[in-house]
């Protein structure tokens, strides 16, 4: 078994997620994970089909972008995931899609608003957007200049908190503590983008969940006395 094997095993099955969930198509979309200790990151070749995938497709990079392990060129996004591992200390895995309900919210450069408990029970504050990347620095390092979007756009948030972003004029990424979790938001993103859509088009005056029953339904879920869920035995 070689070193990096159970590593590109959870990326690859983050990856086919993915798909299953509906959320890519074709070649649209990455996951990656990281081994902070190895000081690598694994993640989706580029250009290669979701339907060819094998797990040892995924290519693994070092922290600077250099290929360690892996016969194919990993995936454009790199650089943008490597600068989220960079800033998020905490953050384990990153999941990017062009999902059609969170893309439509960036391609109009929204955040998508808490209206309802659906998105309270996950998060208390709007989904971020950030600011439509300026000419000099789309000439630059592209990708990385993306990942710099994500990252000054949590200047006063917390990532750890919220675990999800739509990037202006692109499209979501979100990330958490494993594969699953990351895989996880971007599918409950999709979600809340898709449910604020259609109460927009039903209200176009609806206004903000009254803060009041957001701090309840997070707290239940997510406060020190939540007691959403089951409690974990004392046994």
């Amino acid at each position: 078994m070689g070193r990096y094997d159970a590593l590109k095993e959870r990326v690859y099955t983050g990856n086919m997620d993915l798909q299953r969930h509906g959320l890519v198509l074709f070649t649209f979309g990455n996951v990656s994970a990281i081994d902070r200790e190895a000081g690598v990151i694994a993640i989706k070749p580029s250009g290669v089909p979701y339907a060819s995938l094998r797990p040892e497709d995924m290519v693994v990079v070092d922290l600077q972008g250099q290929i360690v392990d892996g016969r194919l060129k990993p995936s454009s996004d790199t650089p943008t995931h490597l600068v989220l591992y960079t800033h998020f200390p905490k953050v384990a895995a990153v999941a990017h899609t062009h999902s059609p309900y969170a893309t439509a919210w960036a391609q109009a450069g929204r955040a998508i608003p808490v209206l309802g408990t659906t998105h309270a029970d996950h998060l208390h504050v709007p989904v971020p957007c950030t600011d439509f990347m300026e000419d000099a620095a789309i000439q630059k390092e592209y990708e990385i200049e993306t990942g710099y979007q994500i990252t000054r756009t949590f200047a006063a948030l917390s990532a750890d908190e919220v675990e999800m972003v739509l990037v202006a004029g692109h499209g979501p990424f979100t990330w958490g503590k494993s594969v699953d979790k990351a895989v996880q938001n971007s599918v409950i993103l999709e979600e809340l983008a898709k449910i604020a859509l259609w109460t927009c088009q039903i209200n176009p005056q609806v206004t903000p969940l009254k803060k009041s029953l957001i701090e309840k339904h997070h707290r239940r879920k997510h406060g020190p006395d939540a007691y959403y869920g089951q409690a974990e035995s004392r046994a």
